[in-house]
């Protein structure tokens, strides 16, 4: 009898001789050893940085949850052994990772996390902890040291956000005399690397202030911590219990840790370490002097799609990105995004056509196998808007262009925040760390669910400018998203849509 998702043996090292041989993983994993720590070991990393990781000999990793001890639980009694599926419209194949080999709650035990930062052994902390998971302002980059939790940290609790727990790891690591490190930050943020080392760096100056022995701690990070910039690309939508109970009759195990991923990965490493690294291009990865190319493109095409197709397609009543885009009017206001806004603010990097990059990310967004939900895109969109799409627009601006479809997407966000429902009505809920703030300044200008008008939701919600910054004052975008909203209000998202893309 086959096991479900529920039932019948559960991977393990011990179970591992029940898996096809081509299914295991590359290495014995008990011939791997720690020598890098994971911030954020969600779904994400695990489908992407480990798999390359597998490929690397005996580099092992330990992966660090925040603050629910779920990834641990399922993890940690599978001997930290999981499977990405991989499907590609009809197919899938499954495969056996064994390269994470610890994995620690942060929230139960912070302590243990810096101690592994800190070991001698480790060499490369990286991190995918989301945009919101700096705590910063995404349209300045700086760290928001009044945010409770980075001001309760700096108080002297122990760390509970990622920069805090990173921080304590280096002050650690630099107490025990332990050598460099690369810091390796793999999220969707501008300049990740350099970013990231400020938030540090800032951090770094107030935590040194507090506590004597850790005087000099901006001056050792500088000394011996590398930042180098990355760009990971891979869709990695949620598991469900269908993918659970596939994989179970694939392995003849069940497995609790299962990651779903599309057959297409990419990874982009500014080459720049402070000390010993997995050859990480054995499988695959880049290693460039200049990522920031890579990064443009990725950002404002491909992620300013994923934002724009989850939220028009959320309002149209779509569940999954695969559908919306089968809708061939909302599959031309992501294509035109990338072709006609997007490409002509970039410079691609090397060998790369923008042209058929598009067309490649628009068969991505179609994997029918991926059920990646529009209400996942759309998370944090307070976070993603600056990087995604309001570079875009203020570049377009600048050269004289009209952004249409980037400005669509802004105003489609500004419809789903306002409202919180799809055009017939059903919910769209707004998930996102602002949230609050957003209530509050619709509210302050009284304006109550969808009864107020189109220019007064511009107004409040443009005046966010941790979100917005000087673009709130251009002429040109208020107009539009004022045009925009306006339309989408009245004539719901694939009926606007329709009419622009004509």
């Amino acid at each position: 009898m086959i096991p479900g998702p529920s039932a019948g043996p559960r991977l393990s090292l011990a179970e591992l001789c029940r898996v096809p041989g081509s299914l295991r993983p590359a290495v014995d994993p008990r011939q791997r050893r720690v020598r890098l720590v994971h911030l954020g070991i969600g779904a994400f990393h695990r489908a992407h940085q480990a798999t390359y990781t597998e490929e690397c000999g005996d580099w092992g990793s330990c992966g660090v949850t925040q603050r629910s001890p779920r990834v641990a639980e399922d993890l940690v009694p599978q001997d930290c052994l999981y499977t990405v599926l991989v499907r590609d419209g009809t197919r899938s194949w499954p495969r056996v990772i064994g390269a994470v080999r610890e994995v620690l709650h942060a929230g139960a035990d912070p302590v243990a996390v810096a101690a592994r930062i800190a070991d001698p052994g480790v060499s490369v902390v990286s991190l995918t902890v989301t945009e919101k998971g700096y705590r910063h302002d995404p349209a300045t980059g700086r760290l928001r040291l009044q945010d409770p939790e980075i001001a309760a940290d700096l108080a002297g609790r122990p760390p509970r956000t990622v920069i805090g727990q990173l921080t304590a790891g280096l002050a650690a690591r630099a107490a025990a005399g332990a050598g460099g490190v690369t810091v390796l930050c793999c999220d969707n943020l501008p300049a990740n690397g350099p970013t990231l080392r400020g938030l540090v760096l800032t951090y770094a100056r107030h935590y040194a202030a507090r506590l004597a022995d850790a005087a000099r701690l901006p001056e050792w990070i500088t000394e011996h911590a590398a930042f180098p910039a990355t760009m990971v690309d891979r869709i990695v939508p949620s598991a469900t219990d269908a993918d659970r109970t596939d994989v179970a009759a694939l392995l003849g195990v069940r497995d609790l840790g299962v990651v779903v991923a599309e057959p297409f990965t990419q990874w982009v490493i500014e080459d720049r370490f402070a000390g010993p690294r997995p050859a990480w291009e054995k499988a695959g990865a880049q290693l460039v002097s200049d990522v920031a190319p890579y990064e443009k493109v990725k950002l404002r095409m491909l992620n300013g799609a994923h934002s724009a197709l989850a939220y028009l397609g959320g309002l149209a009543g779509h569940e999954f990105i695969a559908q919306a885009l089968a809708d061939d009017v909302l599959a031309g206001c992501v294509h035109n995004l990338m072709t006609c806004d997007a490409a002509p603010t970039l410079d691609a990097p090397p060998g790369m056509a923008l042209a058929a990059y598009a067309e490649q990310v628009i068969r991505r967004f179609g994997n029918t196998a991926l059920r990646h939900r529009c209400a996942q895109v759309a998370m944090d969109g307070s976070q993603k808007l600056p990087q995604r799409l309001l570079g875009t627009i203020a570049d377009r601006i600048a050269a004289g262009a009209t952004p249409v479809w980037a400005s669509l997407a802004v105003a489609a966000w500004m419809r789903h925040v306002w409202t919180g429902r799809t055009d017939g009505g059903q919910p769209f809920a707004v998930d996102d760390p602002m949230a609050e703030l957003f209530r509050a300044r619709l509210a302050g200008a009284g304006i109550q669910g969808a009864a107020g008008q189109p220019g007064l939701v511009v107004t409040a919600l443009l005046g966010i400018r941790e979100i917005f910054g000087e673009l709130a004052e251009s002429a040109v975008f208020r107009e539009l998203l004022t045009e925009y909203l306006g339309l989408l209000t009245r004539d719901g998202a694939r009926r606007t849509a329709a009419a622009l893309v004509g």
